[in-house]
């Protein structure tokens, strides 16, 4: 929720009471006057707080990020002893969210506001954190921006699909299967530096084992002055010489 929001204020009230009707009810539920009855307050109240219904609904709406970041940062480890199994609870996190909640997460990924905005960039920072230390720790297998896109468009993908399969026919092995084939897609079956090592140094062995003998996209100059560089990066930690 935003700063204007305190414990029992009619704002959050309005704003909690939109929500319950919107998650038993369906977006149809969610009527001013049924909002003002619910939060026990009468319906110019909503149009003084929020404007309109959209308005409300861009509240709604950042009121599900603000819970929705609450269980991502419950997880959050800025130093994970396996940074795929991080990975893993994140994406079952985040899928588990949508597939609960189904009315709120489709008014969520329709927001525009700027709370809301924010609030997913939030989100998307802690993604990029995740998908930095799989690159650090050696377990990356692509580009860093195209493994946060992967991990993104498998988690909506599958709470989508979830909710466009009739009941009877869900599985939770589809959320699995989605879920491992995510982690296949991005990582290597092996992390690059050792468990035992971080810090620049690994990193720079890392790359150095991993460079082609011969890469198009450098020149033979650019290529000695790159190995030189990892080279002093390995055998130091890129410690500041004297």
């Amino acid at each position: 929720m935003t700063s204007r929001d305190t414990t029992d204020s009619p704002r959050r009230r309005i704003v909690e009471a939109a929500v319950e009707l919107l998650e038993t009810g369906g977006p149809d539920a969610v009527s001013t006057r049924a909002v003002a009855s619910a939060a026990g307050m009468q319906p110019p109240a909503i149009y003084r707080l929020f404007g309109d219904k959209e308005g409300l609904l861009e509240a709604v709406a950042e009121h599900g990020y603000a819970q929705f970041l609450a269980s991502k940062r419950a997880l959050l480890d800025p130093a994970p002893k396996d940074a795929v199994e991080d990975l893993r609870r994140a994406w079952d996190t985040v899928v588990e969210f949508g597939v609960s909640r189904p009315e709120l997460f489709a008014v969520m990924t329709r927001a525009t506001g700027r709370g809301a905005d924010q609030a997913h960039r939030a989100g998307l920072e802690m993604l990029y954190g995740r998908v930095r230390r799989l690159a650090a720790t050696g377990w990356l297998r692509v580009d860093e921006e195209l493994a946060a896109q992967i991990i993104q468009a498998t988690g909506r993908g599958a709470v989508t699909t979830w909710h466009s399969t009739p009941p009877e026919r869900r599985t939770p092995a589809l959320l699995n299967a989605l879920r491992e084939a995510t982690i296949a897609a991005i990582t290597s079956a092996e992390p690059t530096v050792p468990a035992t090592e971080s810090g620049p140094a690994a990193a720079a062995r890392a790359l150095r084992a991993a460079l082609p003998d011969e890469a198009d996209v450098l020149s033979d100059a650019e290529q000695r002055l790159l190995r030189e560089w990892l080279t002093r990066l390995a055998a130091d930690g890129g410690a500041p010489r004297a």
